[in-house]
């Protein structure tokens, strides 16, 4: 390796390095997000009380004012005598979830998924605490009121429904008998959704005359389930769907506040591999969305969302909604036909139609098989490099017939020489064109399997069937196994990781003796041979903490490319392969023409010209 390529890939490692560090949101840069809630926090609840004929004028406009936590009830409002009270708290749960509501704000204080265990075999828990917020914003007169911090009156008792069974919960915030809110929780049997619908009873004369949208706040500190944090930040995020079915996303690597622009259908709170998610009947109107990261918490990140909820100022009225809490999976996702299943990252562009319409119903026929993951993976490799195997044999083929053309390209090197490399790589083409190989013919079959590979590495990280599943040593095959943690190690860690993972090893030592294989065939020097070893030794960086699904399925696609080559050098003569290149040689060469070799060639000679016109500059 010369001086200039080191130096080449010591610039790449650099930049990379670099644009990791620049990514990542300093501690100052927290801290001042923080400071900035804050302040906007604490100049909303200032303006409320100095200027309410304008607050009232920016909640008829759908400004969104969330309330601020550890401030009480206004006892001389119109729910003045609700403000105050003793939290009770009511459970409803089926087979599937368990929520525990609270009489303060009548909000759903915690949801546990009772299928689902922790990474360290705790109960499931999306979120559970009283700093987690949900309520209505609105006016009655210039005060401000959050039903958030108000105690509603609970008409109903805990329960617990089964199958096909179903039942429902009522909590009233009133006025008198005549004027109120009720917040009604409703829960089927076996369903991860829970019913939710606000009624108005004569609140068109107690909300301000100009009010015609209530705001819903709701926000939750999502809880750690998983075995890496880092993974997890990464992979949580706050997910809306507008009506006319465009998703967006906040960036999942920043804290951010996004406005939604019009009509939304559903917001989500998504984790790695579980959501809380609340959809309305028709629509939302516009509102917000916020993230914000604590990294020195425990919580993994608190997520934020203002939307509107239409008030048509009717003595009687009532907006439906439904509460998802449950797992990404695929199918349970889509079978509700709400697009939820689209949170879950399959991929940019292409990549994801690859996973959702091949590799998932592949993967959901094998797996009714009831067969151990890690043998599902086997399978739908194997599966995979039989279908690529045309390719496979193609890529072979035409790196065996450059390796036989490399004693003529060393004789045409030793002819000419290095200095003039235009003349040089013309030679090269005249011996492809008269030998008829195609010097890209060995990488345009790679190239088009490098899209399956790239949908591989979105599919097992997302995968929650690989949750908790166990393979050989690997404990989880949904994130990184461990055989030893060395804790954190300056410039180390930052790199590598804090510790070691097996399959990691396993997947980087086949690729390398993989690329030793096809510089053999190939009969590859110089630059080339070498970018080839240290790719793999650059990823083994990048893929050390992630799933060891997916590196268990990179280690399983090498080994059976190993077998491939050996199968098909069995069946390859390079005698008569080389015989044939020769044969080649002495056809006419009109003959052997073709449209690429024409373009090579006509693309060499627009840059021996342009050679010559610098030249005579």
């Amino acid at each position: 390796m010369d001086r200039n390529t080191l130096t080449g890939l010591l610039l790449i490692a650099v930049i990379l390095i670099g644009f990791s560090f620049y990514m990542q949101p300093s501690e100052l840069e927290l801290q001042q997000l923080q400071r900035q809630e804050d302040s906007i926090r604490a100049s909303k609840s200032h303006q409320a009380s100095q200027s309410p004929a304008n607050q009232i004028a920016d909640s008829n406009n759908h400004t969104v004012t969330p309330a601020v936590a550890g401030i009480a009830a206004d006892t001389s409002s119109a729910f003045g005598r609700s403000a105050t009270g003793t939290e009770e708290f009511i459970t409803i749960e089926n087979e599937k979830l368990k929520a525990k509501i609270s009489t303060k704000g009548a909000r759903i204080y915690s949801v546990e998924l009772k299928e689902y265990k922790t990474w360290s075999k705790q109960p499931l828990v999306l979120f559970d605490g009283a700093q987690n917020e949900f309520g209505l914003s609105f006016y009655t007169g210039n005060k401000l009121i959050n039903t958030n911090d108000y105690y509603f009156r609970r008409m109903g008792e805990s329960f617990s429904v089964s199958q096909s069974d179903s039942n429902a919960v009522t909590f009233r915030l009133a006025v008198n008998a005549d004027q109120y809110i009720d917040f009604v929780y409703s829960l089927k049997g076996d369903d991860y959704m829970l019913g939710f619908e606000v009624r108005s009873i004569g609140m068109d004369n107690v909300i301000a005359p100009n009010t015609s949208y209530y705001d819903l706040n709701w926000k939750i500190d999502a809880l750690k389930n998983e075995k890496d944090m880092k993974a997890e930040r990464q992979n949580t995020s706050v997910y809306y769907q507008f009506t006319n079915n465009d998703l967006e996303s906040l960036d999942p690597t920043k804290d951010k506040v996004q406005k939604m622009e019009s009509a939304v259908k559903w917001v989500s709170f998504k984790q790695h591999f579980f959501s809380s998610s609340l959809i309305a009947n028709n629509a939302f109107e516009n509102g917000e969305a916020q993230t914000t990261t604590d990294m020195n918490s425990s919580v993994v990140k608190t997520m934020q969302t203002n939307v509107g909820i239409p008030f048509g100022r009717k003595p009687a009225e009532s907006f439906g909604m439904h509460f998802y809490f449950g797992p990404n999976h695929f199918n349970t996702l889509k079978a509700y036909n709400l697009g939820l299943e689209r949170q879950i990252n399959l991929g940019w562009g292409f990549l994801k139609y690859i996973n959702r319409y091949a590799v998932i119903p592949v993967f959901n026929f094998l797996n009714g098989f009831n067969m151990n993951y890690g043998l599902i993976i086997l399978i739908l490799t194997i599966l995979l490099k039989l279908v690529l195997s045309p390719l496979t044999y193609r890529s072979y083929l035409s790196a065996a017939k450059m390796r036989l053309l490399k004693p003529e390209m060393d004789e045409i090197k030793a002819k000419l020489g290095e200095d003039d490399q235009a003349k040089l790589q013309q030679e090269y083409l005249k011996l492809y064109k008269r030998a008829g190989v195609n010097p890209l013919g060995g990488c345009v079959p790679l190239l088009l399997q490098m899209p399956i590979l790239f949908a591989f590495f979105f599919f097992f990280p997302s995968s929650i069937e690989l949750r908790q599943q166990s393979f050989l040593w690997v404990q989880d095959l949904s994130t990184y196994d461990s055989i030893w943690t060395f804790g954190k190690v300056p410039f180390i860690s930052f790199i590598y990781g804090d510790h070691v993972s097996l399959m990691c090893l396993l997947m980087t030592t086949s690729t390398i003796i993989y690329t030793r294989l096809n510089n053999q065939i190939s009969g590859a020097t110089g630059q080339m041979k070498w970018m080839g070893y240290i790719m793999p030794v650059m990823f083994m960086g990048i893929l050390n903490s992630v799933s060891a699904g997916l590196n268990y399925y990179y280690f399983c696609a090498n080994m059976i490319t190993f077998g491939q080559q050996y199968l098909i050098r069995r069946f390859v003569n390079e005698e008569k392969l080389h015989k044939q290149l020769q044969d080649n040689k002495k056809k006419p060469e009109g003959a052997k023409k073709s449209k690429f070799q024409q373009k090579l060639e006509d693309m060499q000679r627009q840059r021996e010209a342009q050679l010559r016109n610098t030249k005579k500059k």
